[in-house]
């Protein structure tokens, strides 16, 4: 079986961002992965831990009204390690209070056999603390 490499892996997820397609988005997470948000804003958590968790998650903040148009990678990094990918992305959008969302932020993630296995965001939070992400998902820290 061949898998896709990681940076195909990222450009698949933006699309499924980009186009609402959660069920994609959770897809893409191995059963065990990890979601961490160093910097995360009021009600956001700062770890999500198992596919079953992310799938909660990104469920609920797509019900939350935020409105993603495009999500894009500005700049991708390769590691030494093959499994490894830094990247710069760009997400545009729309907040529930019909305020325009436009944040850049530097993700790291480990992709194994086609899977994300580890996806660190470090985003800016600001405007963001007007949705309560983390409301009901029991994954908050």
């Amino acid at each position: 079986m061949t898998s896709i490499s990681p940076t195909q892996l990222l450009e698949q997820r933006n699309q499924y961002l980009a186009t609402g397609d959660t069920e994609g988005f959770i897809g893409l997470f191995a059963p065990d992965a990890v979601i961490e948000l160093p910097f995360a804003g009021p009600g956001m958590p700062d770890r999500i831990e198992g596919s079953a968790a992310i799938g909660e998650y990104a469920r609920h903040v797509n019900d939350s009204g935020v409105k993603l148009d495009a999500v894009e990678n500005v700049e991708v990094y390769e590691s030494t390690d093959p499994e490894v990918v830094v990247v710069e992305t760009r997400a545009t959008g729309t907040l529930p209070t019909g305020q325009p969302l436009s944040r850049t932020s530097i993700q790291i993630f480990r992709v194994r056999d086609g899977k994300i296995l580890l996806f660190r965001d470090f985003f800016d939070p600001r405007g963001l603390d007007i949705m309560d992400l983390a409301a009901g998902d029991g994954s908050a820290n």
